[in-house]
């Protein structure tokens, strides 16, 4: 799968953005979705992750009630909805995907076991 990122780019402190994730290919749905972010000098994290199915959630405690991971298997596209932004939240994005190899995988945030990822997108909170 290919993923290709977009929606970032400069905002000031308390906005919002809205991060998107297109997927190639036809079995987007087999694909449990997640975002990571790297500021500079700074080793990659998790954000937030997503369930093939859309049913299950985990995010950062970092961004947790800020931030909200949402996917749509029609478009294949997974979306981060970033509220209340703060200037450590400055970051290039990526979306990662991680093929879903049985029914009762969990969701995790483990990045090693994400195996496509996308080109990053910027992020930039201004104070």
């Amino acid at each position: 799968v290919q993923l290709q990122a977009s929606g970032g780019g400069l905002v000031q402190a308390g906005g919002s953005l809205r991060l998107s994730c297109a997927a190639s290919g036809r079995t987007f749905s087999s694909y449990d979705m997640g975002w990571f972010r790297q500021a500079p000098g700074k080793q990659r994290e998790f954000v937030a992750a997503v369930s093939w199915s859309g049913g299950s959630t985990d995010y950062a405690d970092s961004v947790k009630g800020r931030f909200t991971i949402s996917r749509d298997n029609a478009k294949n596209t997974v979306y981060l909805q970033m509220n209340s932004l703060k200037p450590e939240d400055t970051a290039v994005y990526y979306c990662a995907a991680r093929p879903r190899r049985s029914i009762v995988q969990p969701i995790t945030q483990a990045m090693g076991l994400y195996d496509y990822w996308g080109q990053g997108t910027q992020v930039t909170v201004s104070s």
